[in-house]
């Protein structure tokens, strides 16, 4: 095998360890976070919304929004009208 070959295969193994020690680090870091309170993880998900470039954000909310509208397309999901929407918020918002 030729050390470019070798070469590859070290840096893919380091990718796939760096990778594994990453998954287990978010998912050692979302169970601390589910202990957190209401309000604590809701501020921890602000910062770290905060955190990501501009771009990045602007990329998944685009993704999303073609992803809701391809649901209402295929029938996956019906829309709701946005008065019954607007009624619902103010019962919430009036029963507190």
């Amino acid at each position: 095998m030729s050390y470019a070959k070798v070469s590859l295969l070290g840096k893919r193994q380091k990718n796939i360890r760096k990778q594994n020690i990453m998954a287990t680090s978010v998912d050692k870091l979302t169970i601390q976070a589910m202990a957190l309170s209401g309000e604590a993880r809701a501020l921890l998900a602000e910062r770290l919304v905060e955190s990501l470039d501009k771009e990045s954000v602007s990329k998944i909310w685009l993704d999303e929004a073609k992803k809701r509208r391809d649901e209402v397309r295929s029938g996956e999901v019906q829309p709701i009208p946005g008065l019954a929407v607007m009624e619902e918020v103010r019962k919430l918002i009036d029963d507190k």
